[in-house]
């Protein structure tokens, strides 16, 4: 860590990116909202204040949809400023309830369309939903290599899923089964398949990674990136599989609306969002920046090889019905008699 925030330093340095010290004793507290789980979060807390030596970044990480859910609750008196992670469906809701302030980074125009048109949110990642499994119990070729092989007979309790509805990731999922198939309740129908197929719904990311390593038999769904990163981060024996016609999520970031330090929260948007900071989160968190002026050589080989086939989604249909979608996996599936 210490040598990443030394790179680091010198790529802000250079960037004229450092602030100098206020002389004041007390710390101007910055508020970030995030998904990105604890690696992640812990990195850039301590990399920011090292930048920026008169603040102390308080991240709290908590699934996107429940980010969504507090922001709204705390509408009158907000008490994050920067809302740093989840699917651009949550942020298109977030923004129509106008609980976002609009910003216009430094690099919009490397943006290209993953972007709100009145500038709530830009995307910062692009993920792509994978078939995720421990490698100790199984090759990549024994794996099912498509949704709809996931209800196959073999795998019946042998299904883990992260609990959807907090989860943006998992949202997107259910919204995404629901949409590919012929009608509405096809969809619904084939989510009660999966659900009579699955065996535990850990409650957090860390949770579900606890149960794939303990569980070698068992597989799951989540995101491509995370998956790397916990394989090369932290050495977990995890490998994956992309299925054709898969959901890729734009993650995004954004500002609260009447936020408490709304310049801090700027800088810290913009910190997190150069090409050097999303070049590090590639390499070190497996992040796949949406910028489209990233230099490939700063980016893990993986990443420039990989190949997706991407399932086309109508976002706007999504943020409009996902809530409804959602609605009805709990009542018609999760909790269905």
């Amino acid at each position: 860590m210490k040598a990443i925030l030394r790179h680091f330093m010198f790529l802000c340095l250079g960037a004229g990116l450092l602030l100098q010290g206020t002389g004041c004793a007390s710390k101007q507290v910055l508020v970030v909202y995030s998904p990105h789980g604890a690696d992640v979060l812990q990195a850039y807390e301590a990399l920011f204040e090292a930048a920026h030596p008169g603040v102390d970044v308080q991240a709290l990480d908590m699934g996107a949809s429940d980010i969504l859910g507090r922001i709204r609750a705390e509408s009158a008196r907000p008490a994050a400023d920067i809302w740093w992670g989840a699917p651009s469906t949550l942020f298109t809701q977030a923004a129509a309830e106008g609980l976002l302030a609009p910003y216009v980074p430094t690099w919009a125009e490397a943006a290209g369309s993953y972007r709100d048109p009145q500038n709530h949110w830009y995307a910062t990642y692009l993920s792509p939903i994978a078939i995720m499994y421990n490698t100790r119990g199984y090759e990549a070729d024994a794996i099912p290599q498509s949704w709809d092989a996931l209800l196959d007979p073999a795998w019946s309790g042998k299904i883990a899923l992260r609990q959807p509805l907090p989860s943006g990731t998992m949202r997107t999922f259910i919204s995404a089964m629901i949409t590919r198939a012929e009608s509405e309740d096809a969809g619904i129908a084939w989510l009660q398949q999966l659900h009579a197929a699955t065996a535990a719904y850990p409650e957090n990311p860390g949770l579900l990674y606890d149960h794939l390593k303990k569980n070698p038999e068992r597989i799951s769904v989540w995101l491509q990136p995370d998956i790397v990163m916990q394989r090369d981060l932290n050495s977990f024996p995890f490998g994956y599989v992309l299925p054709p016609q898969t959901p890729v999520l734009t993650d995004g970031i954004a500002l609260v609306n009447n936020a408490p330090h709304p310049e801090l929260a700027k800088t810290f948007y913009e910190f997190v969002t150069t090409r050097e900071a999303l070049a590090h989160q590639a390499k070190d968190f497996a992040k796949m920046p949406a910028r489209n002026d990233i230099d490939p050589a700063t980016l893990p080989e993986w990443m420039c090889d990989l190949r997706i086939d991407a399932m086309p989604i109508d976002w706007a249909e999504f943020a409009e019905k996902q809530d409804a979608w959602c609605s009805r996996w709990e009542q018609e599936v999760y909790n269905a008699e």
